[in-house]
């Protein structure tokens, strides 16, 4: 089952849900209770190797700018 973003036009909370594609543009409930939150685009990145095997990024965001890892070697990109 896929994980959607939504954010809560009330509170302002991002927030993950699970649930079916077929209920994917469907209001959610906020964690916070209240009732109308709206799905959002999600970020994504994408990694890939180089030839010499170092990871490269292959578009989206820089999955690597929250990382708290000082290696990608340790982090498995």
């Amino acid at each position: 089952m896929p994980i959607y973003e939504y954010l809560c036009s009330q509170c302002q909370l991002r927030f993950e849900l699970m649930r079916p594609m077929s209920r994917a543009s469907e209001d959610a409930p906020c964690p916070q209770g209240h009732p109308d939150a709206r799905r959002v685009p999600s970020a994504v990145a994408a990694f890939g190797r180089s030839e010499d095997g170092s990871p490269v990024s292959l578009g989206g965001e820089n999955g690597c700018a929250s990382c708290s890892a000082t290696s990608c070697s340790t982090c498995g990109v």
